[in-house]
């Protein structure tokens, strides 16, 4: 990889507890990350959030709130994804994992409680979420 690739992903929160996804393969195998993926070319971050979200865990969202961008540079890999992350509090279906031969693990943590170890973009997600989640106006959180 000679450039910076894009992907997007969801802090998706119900009941104050953060939908988390465990990874299977590179990068970062065996770590609990946030669900998404890559953005297809022509797609935008918002669309391709929302399609990964459906393939990895069924669930239909609507990406509309961005709560941050992550940084995931691997200089020994040789790798730099930048992918913007959305505020996700409302979803259709309930989330399961769909793709096994990618995931092995799949639920939502309390934020004082999360699984380890937690992929690099997820973890600076994480502190946006918190600060996000400590304003007054963080509806559809609790």
């Amino acid at each position: 990889m000679d450039e910076p690739r894009l992907g997007a992903g969801a802090a998706i929160v119900r009941g104050g507890k953060l939908l988390l996804i465990r990874r299977r393969n590179a990068p970062e195998p065996g770590h609990w990350g946030l669900p998404g993926g890559k953005v297809d070319l022509f797609e935008t971050a918002a669309a391709a959030a929302e399609r990964e979200i459906l393939e990895e865990t069924g669930i239909r969202v609507e990406a509309t709130e961005l709560l941050c961008n992550v940084d995931q540079i691997d200089r020994d890999a040789g790798t730099h994804w930048f992918a913007p992350v959305y505020f996700i509090t409302e979803f259709v279906g309930e989330p399961t994992i769909v793709e096994p031969n990618k995931h092995d693990g799949l639920d939502f943590f309390p934020l004082d409680d999360l699984p380890s170890p937690l992929t690099a973009p997820t973890l600076g997600a994480i502190r946006a979420l918190r600060r996000r989640l400590s304003r007054p106006s963080a509806g559809g959180a609790s």
